[in-house]
């Protein structure tokens, strides 16, 4: 009788323990915040991370900024049942287009709101970036800073160096310390690429790995040098369909893109303009709210 007892209260210690350590592992890999490295802050930044912005005379609205070094024009689109949200936006000096951090930290589960992470940063214009904290490998470099340089197999970035310029690389086929070398500023770990060089290269079987053909999308691109957009796609409800890749590539096109690269979806898509989300982001489809991501693609001082 005594070992039945101390072989079931063994079993039952074991399933506690397998238990707790799931019940960690899914933690540790969701929801507890790691926070490899503060971010490096740029020249003007204060302690707070707030910018020193030069003073200029700004003339904003709901739908333009303008200051004399950076314009930007919101433009809303129907398409394929679906609201487009693009914004326009040409800059004096490439300076102006910026990325950031949650919580001005790179790490694991280390998030905050699009619009959280803008308002910190004072950024005028923002968008959600490559989610980076969600993948174990991929590039990551931000504002000339290399934070990890683990190439993932068969992996699109998208490169913006230092002159403003953008680039389509394969990981495999260069390391992240010779894009470094190269003038690389920025490197956004996400994709596919969506036009490269004038070309559409998507096709309609390209999607993000199992979702669904139509959803909420952000993207951005570049028309000409030192002229971009910021392009985010509203979805996944009765107002709004949402795109496939294919069909957020061919839009892109339509407007004059050379380079477009397709950033996190989903419920990350947003837009931020002004003060306001401008989009309406959503994970179901049953209610209107921000996902919180680990870092953002901004214009802004």
């Amino acid at each position: 009788m005594f070992k039945y007892l101390k072989k079931h209260w063994s079993c039952i210690l074991y399933g506690v323990a397998l238990f707790g350590f799931t019940c960690y592992l899914l933690m540790d890999t969701f929801l507890i915040s790691q926070v490899y490295r503060v971010a490096e802050k740029t020249e003007g930044q204060n302690i707070a991370g707030e910018d020193k912005q030069e003073e200029t005379m700004a003339e904003a609205s709901e739908t333009s900024y303008e200051d004399g070094k950076i314009s930007i024009t919101l433009n809303e689109y129907r398409e394929e049942d679906t609201t487009i949200y693009v914004a326009d936006i040409v800059l004096s000096s490439p300076e102006y287009l910026k990325t950031a951090f949650a919580q001005n930290s790179y790490g694991k589960n280390v998030t905050e709101k699009t619009s959280e992470i803008a308002e910190e940063v004072n950024a005028i214009l923002a968008i959600n970036g490559d989610y980076y904290g969600a993948q174990k490998k991929g590039y990551v470099l931000r504002d000339g800073t290399l934070y990890r340089s683990e190439a993932e197999k068969d992996q699109e970035d998208l490169v913006i160096y230092e002159d403003g310029n953008f680039e389509i690389i394969t990981e495999e086929e260069i390391t992240a310390e010779e894009l470094l070398e190269q003038g690389a500023k920025e490197i956004l770990s996400f994709g596919p690429a969506l036009i490269e060089n004038g070309t559409i290269s998507v096709t309609e079987k390209d999607e993000v790995g199992k979702a669904m053909a139509s959803n909420p999308r952000t993207a951005i691109g570049i028309i000409d040098n030192l002229h971009y957009v910021f392009v985010v796609s509203d979805g996944r409800t009765e107002e709004s369909e949402g795109l496939s890749l294919l069909e957020l590539a061919e839009f892109m096109y339509s407007i004059g893109v050379e380079t477009a690269y397709n950033l996190d979806g989903g419920g990350s898509s947003t837009m931020y303009f002004n003060g306001e989300v401008v989009n309406n982001p959503t994970t179901s489809g049953r209610s209107v709210k921000e996902r919180s991501v680990s870092d953002i693609v901004c214009i802004g001082y």
